[in-house]
């Protein structure tokens, strides 16, 4: 005669016909990561929004010390007829004009930070100077992130990093900020919204390679 209850069976079996094998949970673990990696990562585009913030402060900050400076010169911003880097122009600021050299230090880039006490001139930073600007050029771009290269630029031309990749990655590839001679910031994509001329008196000098 046929029992009409089923087969005894085992729980364990049951439950690993229910469960995760562990494969699939370390498949499931590593997509989650790499999703949160994505989304929050130092690369990502929400963690260089955050960081452009940051960077935008830098320079209003290195705004006060050019403006001391230019106050003391005639109105000129710093120059220096033998400078081939910003890293050059710009020694003089530190540690007269300020106290804190880590302000020319993306916050978004990887650049190696720098010491309290460092000579600007000896270290690499990671922002680019127009040399030759006075305080009276107003919406004039003073300094930038690191750019592609040291020349004039047509509007909506590259500026900074398409693909992440060196140079002018220091936001990877999604743009870097701008100050002008009047102390405004702004932020920008890859390619600028506006033409970067540079005059027959004006030196685009870039950071260090």
């Amino acid at each position: 005669m046929t029992s009409r209850w089923p087969r005894p069976f085992c729980a364990a079996n049951a439950l690993r016909g229910r469960g995760f094998s562990l494969i699939e949970m370390l498949i499931s673990l590593a997509i989650m990561l790499v999703l949160f990696t994505m989304m929050f990562g130092f690369g990502s585009r929400k963690n260089q929004l955050t960081k452009k913030q940051r960077c935008l402060a830098n320079l209003q900050k290195l705004y006060l010390s050019h403006q001391i400076y230019a106050n003391e010169h005639g109105g000129w911003f710093p120059r220096n007829p033998n400078a081939v880097t910003a890293e050059a122009a710009l020694a003089v600021l530190v540690p007269q004009y300020t106290a804190d050299p880590t302000l020319f230090i993306c916050p978004g880039s990887k650049d190696k930070g720098i010491a309290a006490d460092a000579i600007l001139s000896k270290v690499r930073i990671s922002y680019a100077y127009y040399m030759g600007r006075k305080a009276t050029d107003g919406r004039r771009v003073l300094m930038s992130d690191r750019q592609v290269d040291t020349k004039p630029k047509a509007a909506s031309a590259q500026v900074f990093s398409m693909d992440g990749k060196k140079p002018a990655n220091n936001h990877h590839q999604y743009g870097g900020v701008f100050l002008f001679c009047d102390g405004s910031t702004e932020l920008s994509a890859a390619g600028a919204s506006f033409a970067l001329p540079i005059e027959t008196n004006i030196v685009l000098l870039n950071p260090k390679p």
